[in-house]
């Protein structure tokens, strides 16, 4: 890094113990720095975007001259590690056009803000959203959401699989569907509506009803990531079952949303993280937790499929701050209904022991 700078949304504060505070407590991202000397708070301070790091580390022991220089140096490389600093002259992106700078540009200012790797010039993000490779099951009320998110955040290629035709109740909740398309299979409507939202994203489609596990197997193969949208055959041994095995075996992490009335649920598995199966093992049974129960709104489905793409994109970028291996989400009628659930793996678990 050539001239490190804080970033403006991790503006650092300091406690009356001397802890340093950065990133924000509500945002998740947030780091504290136990500082009773005031070494760090020292070099923070000196990060402002126009000394380089030998500067800081010069200016560090020149106001503490009980620091050694490999002293100094390693409070800068720590600090320049944490993910709270960019780079104030950053180098030029080659990967993408002006075009895409332009429409992308929001996205890369959510994703230097939460993106803890440091980086050359902030679009490293996005340029792995457009080389991803994301495969949707199921164009439903969570998958039509997902489906729509993917190909307006930039997704390089997009393949839709999906058996249905679109029907009037599907309205209150599906978004890419209207009524002129009743009776029309809800891929081609998809490819259409996609193609018209983000013309640089390469979405193809299959209308296919996935009813063997091998079936998925072969589809995932060549994708990075699954967004589980479908719910049949319903559990147990149903398509996330399928999908933890198929995933496991293809080496890729994968996402599935739901809804059950007003609990909305995603599952976030991948390598690394404890599976699916493992997981389901230590939930109590209870009423609809396979989301086989019909009712949703178009808020309800829209909070399931923009999660769901939300931790797709957390995978591909890297940004995902919590390991793979859980589910969480919301109850929408209980403002603390914060939904998380993680268990360990189980000791002679064929698929992530």
């Amino acid at each position: 890094m050539r001239l490190p700078r804080v970033k403006p949304e991790h503006a650092p504060y300091r406690l009356g113990d001397g802890t340093i505070r950065l990133g924000g407590a509500l945002h998740g991202i947030a780091s504290e720095i136990t500082d009773a000397d005031g070494w760090a708070w020292t070099a923070l301070t000196l990060m402002n975007g126009t000394r380089s790091p030998t500067e800081i580390a010069s200016g560090l022991r020149s106001r503490f001259p009980v620091l050694t220089g490999e002293d100094a140096e390693d409070i800068v490389e720590t600090l320049l590690s944490s993910g709270h600093v960019e780079e104030a002259d950053p180098s030029p992106c080659q990967e993408l056009t002006a075009q895409e700078k332009d429409r992308y540009s929001r996205s890369r200012e959510y994703f230097r803000w939460v993106d803890l790797t440091p980086r050359d010039h902030g679009w490293e993000p996005q340029v792995r959203i457009k080389t991803a490779r994301v495969l949707v099951l199921g164009l439903g009320g969570s998958g039509s959401h997902a489906a729509w998110a993917l190909a307006t955040a930039g997704v390089g290629r997009l393949h839709l699989v999906d058996p249905d035709v679109v029907e009037l109740s599907n309205l209150n909740r599906q978004l890419l569907y209207t009524e002129a398309d009743i009776g029309r299979p809800k891929t081609e409507v998809a490819l259409e509506r996609l193609r018209q939202t983000n013309s640089g994203v390469d979405v193809t489609v299959e209308k296919v009803m996935v009813n063997r596990s091998e079936q998925l197997a072969s589809l995932v193969d060549g994708f990075d990531v699954l967004a589980l949208c479908a719910d049949r055959p319903r559990e147990p041994h149903g398509i996330q079952t399928w999908a933890n095995r198929a995933c496991a075996k293809a080496g890729i992490p994968w996402v599935s949303g739901g809804y059950n009335g007003p609990l909305i649920s995603v599952g976030v598995f991948g390598p690394g993280g404890p599976c699916f199966e493992c997981v389901r093992a230590g939930i109590p049974p209870q009423p609809g937790a396979d989301y086989a129960w019909p009712g949703a709104t178009s808020a309800s489905a829209g909070l399931s499929g923009h999660l769901v793409a939300h931790d797709v994109l957390a995978f591909v970028t890297g940004t995902m701050t919590t390991p793979p291996g859980y589910f969480h989400g919301v109850t929408l009628l209980d403002p603390n209904g914060h939904v998380y659930a993680r268990y360990a793996s189980r000791p002679h678990c064929e698929v992530c022991s």
